[in-house]
C-alpha cells in the first residue's frame, strides 16, 4: 500500500524565520509560502534530492497547528506523509483494519493539488500519518 515518503512536516511558529534558516544555514531550496485555508496552514517545501520537508505555520486561531504549537512553542515534527496509488482503496483497507481516518473520511486536496487523508496518531504509535495519492 505505502509508496515512498513524500514529506516530513515540521510545525514552526514563524515560517519566514524557519525558511531563512533552511535556506541560509542549511543551503536548501525553499519554495514560496502557500496559504491553505481549508487546512488552516501556510506551508513551504524544502526540496531534497529524495523527498521534501514541509514547514507549517498556523493560518488563523482555529488552525490545528496553533494547538500543536501551544504544546510545543518552539515547533517540532508534526506528521509524516506517505504516497499511495489509490487513496480511497487505502482508506477503505485501513478502516477495515481498525485505523481511524480523521475528519469526515473524505479526502481533501492538499498542498500538491492531490487528494490527502490523515490517520489518527493513536493508531500509529503516536505519529500523525498523512496519505497522499500520487
Amino acid at each position: 500500500m505505502l509508496g515512498r515518503i513524500n514529506h516530513i512536516a515540521i510545525a514552526v511558529p514563524d515560517i519566514a524565520v524557519a525558511s531563512r534558516a533552511y535556506r541560509e544555514m542549511l543551503g536548501a531550496t525553499v519554495s514560496a509560502p502557500q496559504a491553505l485555508p481549508e487546512h488552516g496552514v501556510t506551508v513551504v517545501f524544502v526540496e531534497l534530492p529524495n523527498s521534501k520537508v514541509e514547514l507549517l505555520e498556523p493560518l488563523g486561531e482555529a488552525s490545528p497547528i496553533a494547538s500543536f504549537l501551544a504544546k510545543n512553542p518552539d515547533g517540532g515534527m508534526h506528521h509524516i506523509c506517505y504516497e499511495v496509488a489509490d487513496i480511497l482503496v487505502a482508506r477503505d483497507q485501513l478502516a477495515a483494519g481498525g485505523a481511524r481516518v480523521l475528519g469526515n473520511g473524505e479526502p481533501k486536496i492538499g498542498a500538491h493539488g492531490k487528494p490527502v487523508l490523515f490517520l489518527h496518531p493513536k493508531d500509529f504509535f503516536g505519529t500523525l500519518i498523512e496519505l497522499e495519492q500520487v
